[in-house]
Order: C-alpha cells, then sequence, then structure tokens
C-alpha cells in the first residue's frame, strides 16, 4: 500500500464509503514478506512516501519477479527495478504474471525496468538533468527516469559538458528555472561546479566511471565534485543515478513547514 491510496482510504472511511473494520483490515498486512531469498518492505510507500525499489544487479531474473509479485499484491501501483541487463530483462518479462507482463517496460539506456505507468508530475516545478557527455547517459537517464517515475517533471540537458561550455550556456534559462539540478559527468567532473555557479536551486552532483586510467574509475570526478567551490553541491555515490534522481525528487515535492 502506498501513502496516496492509504490517503484515499482514510477519505472514504470520513465520507462513510468504508467502515472502519475495513480499513483495519486493509492496513493490517504484513510490514514485509519473507521470500526466503528476500524480505520486500510492504509499507515503505506509508512511512516513506516512495514504495520499495528493486536494485536489479546480483539478482536473478526469478527474483525480481517474485519481489514484483510481492509488491504489486500489496497495492504497489508501480514497481522500478534499476541494474537490469537486456537479457535478464526479457527473462523476467516471461517470469511475470500476465497482469503485470502488460505493465511492463523496459528502458535499455538507463538498465530500468517499470511495471506500471509513471504519475503525473505533482512536484513544485521540475528537474533539470544535465549530462556532460553521451557517454554518461546511462547514468543521466537513470536519474531522469527515477525522478518522474516519483512524480517530476524532467528536462533533459545533454551533451553540456565544459569541453564546449557554450553548450550549457544555451541552457541557462532552463538551469534557472529549475527546482534542482542533477549534474552528471565523468572524467574531471567539472560540470557541477559550473553549473553551481549559474543555479539558485540545489545541485546534485553525480560523478560517473566515464574516462581514461587517470579518472580510476570515477574517483577523481567524485573527489573533484566533493570539493567543488561552488555552494549548494551535493554529492552522490559514482555512478548512482538512481539516488540522485530520488534525491531531486524528494526536493522538486518539499513544502514549507508551518511554524510551530
Amino acid at each position: 500500500m502506498e501513502k496516496k491510496e492509504l490517503e484515499s482510504l482514510f477519505a472514504a472511511v470520513a465520507a462513510g464509503e468504508v467502515s472502519p473494520e475495513d480499513a483495519v483490515v486493509r492496513v493490517q498486512t504484513e510490514p514485509f514478506r519473507d521470500l526466503g531469498y528476500a524480505k520486500p518492505d510492504m509499507q515503505r510507500g506509508i512511512r516513506q512516501g516512495v514504495a520499495e525499489v528493486i536494485y536489479g544487479a546480483g539478482k536473478t531474473a526469478d527474483q525480481i519477479a517474485g519481489i514484483i509479485a510481492a509488491l504489486r499484491s500489496s497495492g504497489q501501483q508501480r514497481v522500478m527495478a534499476t541494474r537490469v541487463d537486456v537479457e535478464k530483462a526479457r527473462v523476467l518479462r516471461a517470469a511475470l504474471s500476465s497482469d503485470d507482463a502488460a505493465d511492463f517496460s523496459y528502458d535499455e539506456c538507463s538498465r530500468m525496468v517499470i511495471v506500471g505507468g509513471a504519475p503525473e508530475p505533482d512536484g513544485n516545478g521540475y528537474v533539470a538533468v544535465a549530462a556532460a557527455g553521451t557517454s554518461d547517459l546511462p547514468v543521466a537517464e537513470e536519474a531522469a527516469i527515477t525522478a518522474e517515475m516519483l512524480g517530476s517533471r524532467v528536462v533533459r540537458l545533454y551533451d553540456v559538458g565544459v569541453a564546449g561550455l557554450h553548450r550549457l550556456l544555451a541552457h541557462a534559462d532552463d538551469i534557472a528555472g529549475a527546482q534542482v539540478v542533477v549534474a552528471v559527468a565523468g572524467m574531471e567532473g567539472a560540470l557541477p561546479s559550473v553549473i553551481g555557479g549559474l543555479a539558485s536551486c540545489p545541485v546534485i552532483a553525480v560523478p560517473t566511471s566515464v574516462g581514461y586510467g587517470a579518472s580510476f574509475g570515477g574517483v577523481t570526478a567524485l573527489l573533484a565534485m566533493l570539493n567543488s567551490c561552488a555552494s549548494g553541491v551535493s554529492v552522490v555515490n559514482i555512478d548512482n543515478g538512481f539516488g540522485a534522481g530520488y534525491q531531486a525528487a524528494l526536493i522538486d515535492h518539499a513544502r514549507a513547514r508551518s511554524a510551530l
């Protein structure tokens, strides 16, 4: 069960459309389901507002299918699985129930599986996802699709790295209008610092493992981003597009809290 579904259930109780007893039965499901190889969290959507997402690397297609079935049976409208390669996605789709297979989609660039459609955007504005180069697109798309699946509108700014600064400056208006910018870059990792100097919103820096030998698999970009002189830049782990997209969606949906 997800947070919005819980809110709708409470509204139905208040309107007299659902009895309190029936509501208790619908909510009183197990907090997790033990599948032997995994324990899917059935109530994460209620606690956190975002239901569990499956990390697909290291899991078999059958295991992912079992987790998807468990989450969907608990009322989760949409399920994301990250880091799923093409062959595993093919086997996974065949292993799903007919209903889940009908809602299945796979994005080869981001290596993401989605069961269920994206929600209508309901954030405060939009998330800008900027990628330094085409080689960074798998991580950038992982961030963009994650944010979209969490209800954010996404504006993509691709191949805007500092090697051709005019390409980035052509999108100055998109950066200025964003609620949050996700800046994805490998090599020397300079893009987030440049965007940080242009933006009035939070910038989430994503180092990628793209680059030649001295990039050390993304460590050079990571250290450069951690040492950014631009204010308002935070950094996620190497190649962690999902984490950046998730955080960006949270920022995009943030509401001002009333004074106590």
